[in-house]
């Protein structure tokens, strides 16, 4: 297999190209191509990493040939469109830790020149005047802080106005009172926080719930005279509505960092006396450029080259050390899946995993997924881990996690069971020395590995058939490779998983199926297990 590539589109500190290197991943940093020089180049490269500057679009993904994931060296992935990378199985990863200092004390900064008029004074001083009482400000001591959106940034932002001796309370659907506690601040509803706050910050990305959070409506619900700062997105705010508010004397002043459209060269609050706005600077010093670029090279490193994956916004994380301890796992969660899903060919209602035993204190996201992956992908092309989910959303199907709590004779099982209009199946797994084990079959217990090839087959339990299928397997060239049995009862129901040396074809298979007591056969094929797995 040949070394994974990497297109860096955007300007980016070389720390990440670098890291890439380092990682024996070969890495091209183009940040002048156009839209149609990247459509045309993009097929040939595993990954790409960008910042805000470009865009990754439906139409770009369709010139893709081999890309595996997008890395956003920064927060915002407005510019990525995740949900055609879903559908396309492409993970998007951002890293949104490598700039919440930098992005939270721009706020604070904000916060300060509003209170005390900085960039006017600035500008008038330098200007020769001496307008003393024309910039008096107020102090921020004993003020209280509203905070829209206590995570990562945000609590940065509370810590730093604590320190400086203002009261914070914050609005958060996510922020539980014991961690508001924890914080030293206080829990309160969005109206609450409007209404008795002296400054407003918000720290929350930009979604269809909190898109123009700031209405007009929520400006004339804010306290008269209050500040309202907004270092998070574009697009939380009613540019139009801000603009009345500033005028009218209703808000003080105003900040913004970020603007509903960028590059923002024209906007309807320039030139105000009360408002101060930077060019989307949150994030702009060296140092949060530089962990940025070197965390987004290093997260794509560790998922091209191990399957590890960290702040995912459309997959489930996995490091790079569970990613090798779940490795066993992951296989018999393949062959389970894949199991169930050859054998099922009416469309699925309900597919459950149960996991039992010390299979409960696993990771048990990526295991689910890869069940996903492996019924689908019996039936679906281009499924992977990414857009398995999804997948099954549009197919009606309801995935189900179960944790069987009782004590179970085995160290790890998980369960996948399908239901269908007409019918339900269920089969159950294990790892013995490492690897893949099936231990029951719809009821039925038997323990057998599941080989490359495999025949499937149901019968009646009577004298005489295991001899009739060796016999048949011998006349028509299937050589068995080994053979597990198992029963309901005597004389009840009994199954027998054979494993053969390749391939069986439709002509084999209706042989099996004429023998006396034998119910019905199926072939099923199962991908090689990894090496050293």
């Amino acid at each position: 297999m040949s070394e994974p590539r990497v297109l860096i589109a955007d300007s980016m500190s070389s720390l990440a190209t670098d890291e890439f290197r380092e990682r024996g991943i070969e890495v091209v940093q183009s940040a002048k191509l156009s839209p149609q020089e990247l459509m045309d180049t993009i097929g040939d490269y595993d990954g790409l990493a960008v910042r805000s500057a470009t865009r990754v679009t439906a139409e770009l993904l369709d010139k893709t040939r081999r890309l595996k994931v997008v890395g956003r060296a920064g927060i915002g992935v407005d510019n990525i469109d995740v949900a055609a990378c879903t559908a396309r199985g492409v993970v998007v990863m951002n890293t949104p830790f490598g700039n919440a200092i930098t992005t939270a004390e721009h706020a604070f900064a904000m916060m300060l020149s509003l209170a005390r008029h900085i960039p006017q004074a600035n500008t008038s001083t330098q200007a020769g005047k001496w307008e003393k009482s024309r910039f008096t400000g107020i102090e921020l001591t004993g003020k209280l802080l509203g905070i829209i959106g206590a995570g990562n940034i945000g609590s940065i932002v509370a810590g730093k106005a604590i320190g400086y001796g203002l009261h914070v309370q914050a609005y958060d659907p996510f922020l539980t009172a014991e961690r508001a506690d924890k914080m030293g601040i206080r829990k309160v509803e969005l109206d609450t926080l409007l209404s008795t706050s002296d400054i407003v910050s918000l720290h929350v990305p930009k979604t269809p719930e909190t898109s123009n959070i700031i209405s007009a409506s929520a400006l004339n619900s804010m306290k008269p005279g209050s500040l309202l700062i907004n270092c998070a997105r574009g697009g939380l705010v009613d540019e139009i509505a801000l603009k009345a508010a500033l005028e009218s004397g209703h808000l003080r002043g105003a900040a913004l960092d970020v603007f509903e459209q960028e590059p923002a060269r024209d906007n309807p609050l320039f030139g105000l006396p009360n408002i101060i706005c930077t060019p989307h600077l949150g994030a702009a010093t060296t140092e949060a450029q530089e962990k940025v670029a070197a965390q987004i090279a290093e997260q794509m490193s560790e998922y091209l080259l191990h399957d590890a994956i960290t702040n995912a916004l459309n997959a489930p994380n996995l490091s790079a050390e569970e990613a090798r301890q779940l490795r066993p796992f992951l296989q018999l969660a393949q062959r389970l899946g894949s199991f169930v899903g050859q054998l099922t060919t009416d469309p699925i209602r309900t597919l459950t995993i149960t996991y039992a035993g010390d299979a409960r204190k696993l990771n048990t996201e990526p295991l689910t997924t890869q069940v996903i992956v492996s019924v689908l992908e019996q039936h679906h092309t281009s499924v992977n881990t990414v857009n398995a989910r999804e997948l099954a959303r549009q197919c009606s199907i309801d995935v189900v996690d179960a944790f069987n709590d009782g004590h179970d004779e085995y160290q790890y099982r998980m369960t996948v069971e399908v239901e269908t209009e007409s019918m339900r199946r269920h089969i159950s797994g294990t790892l013995i020395r490492n690897r893949p084990r099936v231990i029951d079959v719809k009821g039925i217990a038997l323990e057998s590995e599941l080989g490359q090839h495999m025949l499937y087959i149901t019968n009646e339990d009577k004298p005489g058939v295991i001899g009739m299928l060796g016999t048949t397997a011998s006349d028509n060239g299937i050589n068995i490779a080994n053979l597990h049995l198992g029963r309901r009862d005597e004389g009840g129901s009994a199954i027998a998983l054979l494993e053969v040396d390749g391939p069986v074809t439709q002509d084999h298979l209706d042989r099996f199926r004429a023998l006396p007591s034998v119910i019905d056969v199926k072939y099923l094929h199962f991908n090689p297990l990894e090496r050293g797995v």
